[in-house]
């Protein structure tokens, strides 16, 4: 996790991403307002016995979307990590010396695959929030819009040895930005908002394939998944226990059926992300990038 120095709107990465909103506060308020949402955050994964490592932003060059490094990395086993092509010029930016020192540091022995070169040809796939990993059974699934390049996906999916599963969301008649949005991936269920998928054919074939995988479907409406339902992530204490993270605004969205059904497989983690959801449309998923 990036612990935010100059959290802020982002006009770069505001033209495809409809969550979020300008709202003309003090850009000094909104930083210590989303650094205080950060730390709270942290503070209840460690309570609950996750583990958490953090690298601290650094104010030059000037990232206010750092607080999101699921996007620009990701990590896998056998120490590799791959580095995505990212859309928005300023979040190129937040592949900082910094953060590869404390990657290092964690891990000295890491593999990098590098995909950022791809940004040359204006193509694009922003990690965890353009893929939903499916670990258990290597699938990844990615619904294509301007930040999620079909090819670039594929290419991945091929050199981790993944099953590419790809379809198509809209949210307005526009492509939904970032597969997260609309879709959490767990060991034995799924959260997804079927609404956003384009056709009844694709809607079929995702059904099929988590049939197929025994998962628990799930579903949730679109205005949940605008509230941050479907940005949810389960994450593993020491001990192994599954916690289901969710942001309070996408806890209040869900329905009490809805909250039963997702209680039985795991305990819920749910802090309070206003700020970081308004103003950087994202939330408690973007904030993660898990290592594995």
């Amino acid at each position: 996790m990036i612990r935010p120095c100059c959290f802020g709107f982002n006009p770069q990465t505001a033209v495809n991403n409809a969550y979020q909103v300008p709202t003309g506060e003090d850009p000094v308020l909104i930083q210590e307002k989303a650094l205080a949402e950060f730390d709270a955050y942290v503070a209840l994964l460690r309570k609950h016995r996750v583990d958490v490592v953090i690298a601290e932003d650094t104010p030059e060059p000037h990232t206010p979307d750092s607080i999101f490094p699921n996007n620009w990395i990701s990590f896998h086993p056998g120490q590799m990590a791959v580095l995505y092509p990212m859309y928005a010029p300023n979040r190129r930016l937040e592949r900082k010396k910094s953060v590869f020192s404390i990657i290092q540091e964690q891990a000295p022995r890491i593999r990098w695959i590098d995909m950022s070169p791809r940004e040359r040809e204006n193509r694009f796939l922003e990690g965890t929030g353009s893929m939903v990993f499916d670990r258990e059974n290597r699938r990844a699934y990615a619904c294509r819009s301007p930040r999620t390049d079909e090819g670039l996906f594929k290419d991945i999916c091929e050199t981790l040895d993944y099953q590419a599963v790809c379809f198509d969301a809209l949210d307005k008649g526009t492509p939904v930005y970032h597969t997260n949005v609309l879709m959490c991936m767990a060991k034995e269920y799924v959260v997804i908002c079927m609404e956003a998928v384009s056709s009844e054919e694709q809607k079929q074939m995702l059904s099929g394939i988590f049939q197929q995988d025994n998962k628990k479907v799930v579903e949730i409406t679109r205005d949940q998944m605008h509230h941050f339902a479907g940005n949810m992530f389960q994450v593993f204490s020491r001990e192994n226990e599954p916690f289901l993270v969710m942001s309070r605004r996408a806890y209040k969205a869900l329905t009490p059926v809805q909250r039963r059904t997702l209680r039985a497989f795991n305990k819920f983690i749910t802090p309070s992300l206003d700020t970081v959801e308004t103003h950087g449309g994202g939330s408690a998923r973007c904030m993660i990038a898990e290592i594995v």
